[in-house]
């Protein structure tokens, strides 16, 4: 099954009640399980310059579906399917610009398609400060400067 027909053929997102906490990632309330498809639209909506975090992302997933908050694994998993039907779709005008999330410290993320090295050959490009902490691993230089969303970004 290619990463599009994963993106097109999943379930709608769902909020799910749990009653107890099933751990510190996983507390009691209202969680939801998005979707590639919902993580795509919020994706789409970041600026090109600008970054959103994983946190920041499973927020704003969590207050459009009034939910608690946002499954951390899945919305993972759903960012990289969305990414890899991007790749798939080929169209630079109209993909989504998936290179634009980051973890919460800024580093880049290594299950996106080509890896933190390419996610930040494609931040670069669009004026996003990155550098290379080891071989592998990169980082968005003065995070905050470009998160999407901030007082220094808006």
């Amino acid at each position: 099954m290619t990463a599009i027909q994963k993106r097109d053929a999943a379930r709608a997102p769902e909020v799910k009640h749990l009653p107890t906490s099933l751990s510190p990632l996983y507390p009691a309330g209202a969680m939801l399980i998005a979707s590639p498809l919902a993580v795509a639209e919020v994706v789409e909506q970041i600026p090109e310059g600008r970054v959103m975090t994983m946190s920041q992302l499973r927020e704003h997933l969590a207050n459009h579906f009034a939910a608690d908050y946002t499954c951390p694994m899945t919305t993972g998993i759903f960012l990289r399917i969305a990414a890899e039907a991007a790749r798939e779709e080929g169209d630079e005008g109209r993909r989504t610009p998936y290179w634009r999330v980051v973890r919460d410290d800024g580093k880049l993320l290594d299950k996106l398609p080509g890896g933190p090295a390419a996610q930040a050959r494609l931040l670069l490009a669009e004026g996003v400060e990155c550098r290379a902490v080891s071989a592998k691993t990169w980082r968005v230089a003065g995070l905050e400067g470009y998160r999407y969303g901030s007082a220094s970004s808006s």
